[in-house]
């Protein structure tokens, strides 16, 4: 099966020989004319070579190429790392015929292992010949770790009277927390912005998605979201509207990748919405979502669809932030559990366990303190978590 592409761009993904299941793990993607391209990075202070590479090269605002590969995150892996880094953009540079300086590197996998560059080497000629329109699939199978699916979404948005595309592909399923990005995500669209438009446009669309999602409440050392822009739609986002509309399209294809990730999330069994209203502050709501969100007593509640809404008010209160335990009410999709601080009965226990068989609901606290109101994307905690962890390296 394939996959629309993005004007202007190539794909690619073959088995390398990285992983020792012997499946994709290195991955390319090719513009055909320089692209203006946007980062953001993980904010652990601990980072890869990938990552401190590209943080020096994305000053220049350009690029055209990104080689990226799983089974190996180059991470902790000293001046060696960084080398192996920097061979290879070089080695995919010189395949493809490009300067060194426009190639970025991304890796996922384990930490503090040595990149097997001879293995990289050999397979860099076989992933620019694999090159094609509509390979995006290959790559998004290249960079999965320990995920179950490949996840792209595809966009196109009328802008200016014409057809802009925007292609989104993201890996992730553990080390999952709004601390950034909180995986791999590349998005190439046909856009024309300059760099600097683009970071901002990036930015505030990481906000909206990337850095409202929790799986498991840590932070990868590599985490990674390029977005790339070629210009060729002739469409550019100098106008106010054109800009408006570049961002919603861009926010809704980001958020809907940050969905596939919880969705995909190890051991996940429910994608849950923890959505907070009735704030005197936005800061105040963010606060207590975060908090419920984050909370293993609440995530394994979930996981045991167990109606348990005393873990949420516990979470609540432990926000760090002032709330009135007599006004907050709590609803399980639309059944109301708590009501002024007080739960409402043993007979909506029920209806609420069945909200909790769905492997999608919402959880909704009404602070009734406000106007203000935030929303993070949450999941459920399973003994399969624990497992896929335990045996990671093994």
């Amino acid at each position: 099966m394939t996959e629309p592409g993005c004007p202007g761009f190539r794909f690619s993904g073959i088995a390398a020989g990285i992983k020792k299941n012997g499946k994709e793990d290195l991955g390319l993607i090719v513009s055909e004319t320089p692209a203006s391209v946007a980062a953001v990075f993980t904010r652990n202070r601990v980072k890869a070579a990938p990552v401190l590479l590209d943080q020096e090269r994305i000053q220049a605002g350009e690029c055209l190429a990104v080689i990226a590969n799983s089974g190996n995150a180059n991470c902790c892996t000293g001046e060696q790392g960084f080398k192996d880094a920097e061979s290879m953009a070089k080695l995919t540079a010189e395949a493809l015929g490009i300067p060194e300086d426009k190639t970025l590197v991304a890796s996922t996998g384990v930490i503090g292992e040595p990149m097997p560059m001879e293995t990289i080497t050999s397979a860099i000629p076989k992933v620019v010949d694999a090159l094609g329109t509509t390979q995006v699939r290959a790559f998004a199978k290249a960079i999965m770790t320990t995920d179950t699916v490949p996840k792209t979404v595809y966009k196109e948005e009328l802008i200016g009277g014409r057809p802009v595309a925007l292609i989104g592909i993201v890996k992730g399923a553990g080390m999952i927390r709004p601390d950034m990005a909180t995986m791999l995500c590349f998005i190439c669209s046909d856009i024309q912005a300059s760099a600097g438009r683009l970071q901002e446009l990036l930015s505030s669309a990481t906000e909206q998605s990337f850095n409202r999602i929790t799986i498991d409440g840590d932070t990868s050392t590599n985490d990674t979201v390029l977005l790339m822009a070629n210009g060729l739609s002739g469409i550019s986002v100098d106008t106010a509207d054109h800009a408006e509309r570049f961002q919603r399209v861009l926010a809704e294809l980001m958020v809907q990748l940050a969905r596939e990730v919880v969705k995909d999330g190890e051991g996940v069994t429910k994608l849950v919405d923890v959505v907070v209203e009735g704030a005197d502050s936005p800061q105040v709501a963010r606060a207590v979502a975060d908090t419920v969100a984050h909370s293993s007593l609440v995530k394994t509640a979930f996981f045991g669809e167990d109606a348990n809404w005393g873990r949420i008010l516990g979470a609540v209160g432990r926000a760090g932030v002032p709330v009135d335990p007599d006004r907050i009410d709590v609803y399980f999709g639309d059944v109301q559990m708590v009501k002024s601080g007080v739960g409402c009965g043993k007979d909506v226990e029920l209806a609420a366990t069945e909200v909790l068989r769905k492997p999608e609901f919402s959880v909704v606290i009404d602070l009734n303190q406000g106007n203000s109101t935030a929303s993070v994307i949450t999941s459920d905690l399973s003994v399969e978590y624990v497992k896929i962890n335990a045996d990671y390296r093994t």
